[in-house]
C-alpha cells in the first residue's frame, strides 16, 4: 500500500478538528446548508470570535470553505472532504467485517461438524443429551 504523507496530514487535521464538540455541531449545522458566522454562533454560549476560530480550524482541515456574497461571507461544508474521511473509515470497517464473516463461517462449520458427529455416534449424542438434562 502506498502511503501519501499529505493525505495523512489532511486526515490528521480533519480528525483533530472533529474532536471538538463545537466544531462537530458546526459541521452538523452546515450539513443543512451554508451559514454566516453570526448564524453559526447563535446556538452557542461563546463569542463570535471563538466561533470564527473554530471555523478557521475547520477551514485549515479542509472541511469548510468561505465565499463572499456582497457583505456576507457564508461558510460552506466541503462534502468531498467528508467523503474522504468516510472512505478512510470504510476501508477499515470492511476489513473487520470480512474478518467477522470469516469467524462466523468457522463457527457455523464447527457447529455443523459437531452436530454431524453426534448424529453419527448415538452414544455421543445420548451422552451429550444426558449431560444437558443433568445440568437442568
Amino acid at each position: 500500500m502506498i502511503v501519501d504523507p499529505s493525505a495523512d496530514d489532511r486526515l490528521d487535521r480533519a480528525f483533530m478538528a472533529l474532536a471538538d464538540p463545537v466544531r462537530r455541531r458546526i459541521i452538523a449545522r452546515l450539513s443543512r446548508g451554508p451559514a454566516t458566522v453570526n448564524e453559526l454562533a447563535d446556538p452557542f454560549e461563546i463569542s463570535k470570535q471563538a466561533v470564527s476560530k473554530h471555523i478557521q480550524v475547520l477551514e485549515h482541515a479542509g472541511l469548510v470553505t468561505r465565499t463572499r456574497d456582497a457583505q456576507r461571507r457564508p461558510v460552506h461544508l466541503d462534502p468531498a472532504a467528508l467523503e474522504a474521511l468516510t472512505a478512510w473509515i470504510d476501508r477499515y470497517r470492511l476489513i473487520h467485517e470480512q474478518q467477522f464473516r470469516s469467524l462466523d463461517s468457522l463457527l457455523a462449520e464447527s457447529t455443523t461438524a459437531e452436530a454431524s458427529s453426534e448424529a453419527s455416534d448415538p452414544a455421543v449424542g445420548e451422552a451429550g443429551r444426558r449431560t444437558e438434562e443433568e445440568r437442568s
